[in-house]
């Protein structure tokens, strides 16, 4: 190794994970690198389309194999063969590298040499890619690196006669990071608007030019351009113009390399809009803290306080559309709209206030961020034909509008700070998606009830030049995570985001920020969380924090799948990974084995594969019948407790075979079941958006001769499991009206047809026709004659009154005592006992006791809830409890409960005695 490669100077010091930027000399070298402004007139603001190539790109191909580890050193999997390497570059994108040629069409090159060694940082970050071989910049040419960067650029391999053995584009996060990693901590990105002046900031460091357009209104042509000057520092794009340019509109047009296309301008978005005119074309001017903005009331509106602790969190996932779409007492103009939220008289409102009495905390609203998906005018309602309960008719009508019908569920991320607009009563008025939406969050703050966000951050829905892709068309390939060719990964389904980028995790706590400083939302729920790093999490919570004021709740889905599966990338935020930061992670331990088999299950196996609420063993339907044993039986019960203990993984339980042992040293699918360390870590929950609702599962497990009352017993058991387990409670809007979606497994592209709520409690629109085939139709062999069954799983308004009255019973139960939301671990340990556990336990019955002694908020001195599955009244000895004086809770033992029948249940002291009903939750304290 020669003395051309430093690898003591400037670039050392940045091989810290991310680097913190440029220092001295060869910052100073860098400061010519500013092109000069775009050449944009308005026509150009207004041209057709929304990208114009300035510069084909001579080389076809988009591989990028190769990775920029940081601004010094690369690293080339698979390639470790004879030659020498050099990074070529072109300005307008005239290289060619053909195989058995010298390159051509390049302004400049630059050696890559082999070091002896790479600094131990860089082996943390990048330890997933391949072997290969290692390659470094020579100190003479550092000073070029951020100017190749912002064109075409190959990484060769020649032979000694210079001819290309291999050629490839080259990754660059790495070495985005380590040179703009000041641009992470900088001041605001976005627009800043006064009454004085009005600022443009863009992070484009790989752009050759930027300039502003400026429109007058959402729908006409530019008025004026001007231009972005860069921050060599930052790689951020600057102007300000002394005007206030207020309630006006904003483009941008990035002149940027894109591989295997060339030189283009596209014409975007802000990634940092707060404001946007209809299906998101242009971005709006404001100051979000100006008075015009909110509705009338909002800077002295009441606030629910923050929860004492995380573990008081009761959740209830709710569609903004699916809220008020079929409310016929919601004023029509506000149907499907945020406005439905602020007519206090309506069903929908007073069902939600009710919840609140009962002791419900939070409203989760399905994503309201600005979706790609739903069109914001001109969306159609398909007219659904009348037709059997089992018909492909519905289905085909519903199915034949879903792309221009105006519902979805929204995980289509468009632009993430912004308020959908399809909910606003006029998508075209930027101002007045934002005042509805805070007219929203106040009304239901109004109610008593906090609001919580279902945010998106892990993909996009497109990527590439498609036109909605705006993050990647200003920074091609930094801000989708890449896999081994240089392809967009799409684990999650789309386009994923690589938030393990300094300028992407950036995004995602800047946005969240903004909705908890803005909005006043109280709490996120992060889609495919474990997507992201650990640390990128923990930085949203302090970011989150800091801007509200006040402690922000954090839960998400921590599943661990895909191209960053068991940490290969980034240690995750997700089940396994998340111990002691305090946020929330959704357990399927306890989902699975209450509702049977597991989320994604197809053919005969959504029948047979029944679960402890539904009849695993104990009651068989027709097709399952001889496929389970008592073993089975017993391993769901004990998978039940681990819910109920919050699936804490130190926790100590005696299981099936009369041991006693940590949840984390029982496995679950290869996994620890127990993995939470504090019970603020674990969502516990039964049904949500995705899947099967309950009801619709139990339609597939329960023996089909099951009458409907016994249906919403079973529906009442499932969330009795949700309201008595350790941690956050969370459900799914509708479970407590018995809410079906007509067996549809994945209804997010359904219309409001499949899913329907009904506030009147008159239906709950099982059995109105086939789900749609997308997703269904290869069962619907199978779930045709369920559907068709409606006489005997369809219920009454008497079963669904019931269902709603005893939900609401539950939660009361759950607000009315501490023991129900245990804060620490420890106190899970000492205060929570199961009895009924071992090998010669009655598995039907689950038998919790909590120790109330001492403890703040207990409100009794014991608490002891059974929860009967059976068909059966069970009878349970419990020596334990002998000569103690329970009685039922007041709940229970009202005039005014709900299920009569746990008015039935007895306990005899004398030998701790108890006769649960049948599929019965019952509560006993001493007061």
């Amino acid at each position: 190794m020669t003395a051309d490669y430093d690898f003591k100077g400037s670039f050392r010091d940045l091989a810290a994970r991310h680097g913190r930027g440029l220092r001295g000399p060869a910052m100073a070298l860098l400061l010519a690198l500013a092109p000069a402004a775009a050449l944009a007139t308005p026509a150009a603001c207004d041209a057709p389309g929304y990208a114009t190539v300035l510069h084909p790109a001579a080389h076809a191909a988009t591989d990028a194999r190769a990775y920029w580890l940081d601004a010094q050193f690369l690293k080339w999997p698979g390639s470790n063969g004879p030659g020498s390497y050099r990074i070529y570059h072109s300005a307008q994108a005239r290289l060619r590298a053909e195989r058995g040629q010298p390159v051509r069409g390049a302004d400049d090159s630059i050696e890559a040499g082999v070091p002896d060694t790479l600094p131990a940082s860089l082996f943390e970050r990048f330890g997933f890619v391949a072997d290969g071989v290692e390659l470094a910049v020579t100190r003479k040419d550092l000073a070029k690196v951020p100017q190749f960067l912002t064109g075409q650029m190959l990484l060769v391999q020649e032979d000694e006669a210079g001819r290309v053995l291999d050629a490839t584009h080259v990754q660059a996060p790495g070495a985005l990071d380590n040179l703009y990693a000041r641009a992470a901590d900088d001041t605001a990105l976005g627009v800043s608007a006064t009454a004085a002046r009005t600022g443009f900031r863009l992070w484009a460091p790989t752009a050759q030019a930027v300039a502003l357009c400026l429109y007058g209104d959402g729908a006409g042509p530019a008025t004026r351009t001007a231009p972005l000057q860069r921050d060599a520092t930052t790689g951020i794009w600057s102007a300000t113009i002394a005007a206030d340019l207020r309630s006006q509109y904003y483009t941008y047009l990035v002149d940027v390399f894109v591989p295997g296309v060339g030189v283009v301008r596209n014409r975007v978005t802000d990634p940092y809009s707060i404001g946007l005119t209809t299906d998101s074309k242009r971005s709006y001017i404001a100051d979000l803290d100006d008075p015009a903005l909110t509705p009338t009331g909002w800077d002295d509106a009441p606030r629910p306080a923050p929860l004492a602790a995380q573990t008081d969190m009761s959740i209830y996932e709710l569609h903004v559309r699916d809220f008020s779409i079929n409310d016929a007492s919601v004023p029509q103009a506000h149907r499907g709209k945020y406005l439905a939220f602020t007519d206090t008289t309506s069903n929908g409102m007073r069902h939600l206030r009710a919840l609140r009495e009962a002791g419900l905390s939070d409203i989760h609203l399905l994503p309201v961020f600005d979706i790609a998906t739903i069109p914001e005018s001109g969306c159609v309602a398909p007219t659904v034909p009348a037709a059997a309960p089992d018909s492909e008719a519905q289905q085909a009508a519903v199915m034949a509008q879903a792309a221009r019908d105006c519902f979805n569920w929204g995980y289509d991320p468009y632009h993430y700070s912004v308020p959908e607009g399809s909910y606003a009563s006029d998508a075209g008025d930027a101002a007045v998606r934002i005042r509805e939406f805070r007219a929203m969050v106040m009304a239901l703050h109004a109610a008593g009830l906090r609001v919580g966000m279902d945010v998106v951050y892990n993909h996009t829905t497109v990527a590439g030049q498609q036109e909605r892709s705006v993050l990647d068309r200003i920074v091609p390939g930094y801000y989708q995570r890449l896999d081994a060719e240089g392809k967009v990964e799409r684990s999650t389904c789309c386009a994923n985001t690589a938030t393990e980028h300094l300028m992407m995790a950036r995004l995602m706590a800047d946005s969240v920020a903004l909705w908890a400083r803005q909005y006043r939302i109280d709490s996120f729920r992060f889609d495919l969380m474990g997507h992201q790093p650990r640390a990128a999490m923990e930085q949203v919570q302090q970011r989150a924090d800091a801007a509200a004021g006040r402690p922000i709740n954090l839960i998400g889905e921590g599943w661990n799948f895909g191209e960053i599966a068991d940490g290969k990338r980034f240690v995750q935020a997700s089940q396994l990974s998340l111990q002691d930061s305090g946020i929330g992670t959704f357990s399927d331990r306890a989902r699975d084995a209450l509702r049977g088999g597991g989320c994604c299950d197809s053919g005969t196996d959504l029948v047979t594969a029944q679960g402890y609420l539904n009849g695993l063993f104990y009651a068989p339907n027709s097709l399952s019948a001889g496929k389970h044993t008592r073993t089975d039986l017993l391993r769901a019960a004990d998978f039940a407790r681990i819910g109920l203990a919050g699936t804490l993984r130190d926790y100590r339980l005696q299981t099936a075979d009369g041991h006693e042992k940590p949840l984390s040293e029982i496995d679950y699918k290869g996994q620890p079941a127990g993995y939470a360390a504090q019970p603020a870590e674990v969502v516990n929950y039964v049904e949500n958006h995705d899947n099967q609702t309950l009801f619709d599962i139990d339609a597939m497990k329960l023996p089909r001769d099951t009458a409907p009352a016994d249906r919403a017993r079973v529906q009442l058991l499932g969330a009795a499991f949700v309201a008595f387990s350790q941690g956050v409670a969370y459900f799914h809007a509708g479970m407590d009206v018995l809410r079906s979606k007509s067996l549809d497994r994945n209804s997010f592209d359904s219309g409001d047809w499949f899913n329907r709520l009904d506030w009147s409690y008159q239906d709950n629109h099982y059995g109105t026709g086939l789900p749609p085939a997308p997703d269904n139709g290869k069962d619907w062999a199978l779930l045709r004659p369920m559907l068709a069954d409606t006489e005997t799983i369809k219920p009454t308004p008497g079963d669904i009154a019931f269902m709603r009255d005893g939900f609401r019973d539950l939660l009361r139960i759950r607000a009315s005592s501490s023991l129900f939301r245990l804060r620490t671990a420890a106190d899970v340990q000492q205060r929570l006992r199961f009895r009924n556990t071992g090998r010669d336990q009655n598995p039907l019955v689950i038998a919790a006791h909590l120790d109330g002694s001492g403890y703040n908020g207990a409100n009794f001195r014991e608490v002891l809830y059974l929860l009967n599955v059976a068909p059966q009244a069970q009878t349970l000895v419990l020596p334990e409890e002998a000569g103690k004086r329970y009685v039922l809770h007041p709940v229970q033992r009202a005039a005014s409960a709900a299920d009569r029948r746990a008015a039935d249940a007895r306990f005899d002291a004398r030998e701790g005695r108890f006769v649960v009903p049948p599929r019965t939750a019952v509560v006993f304290v001493v007061e």
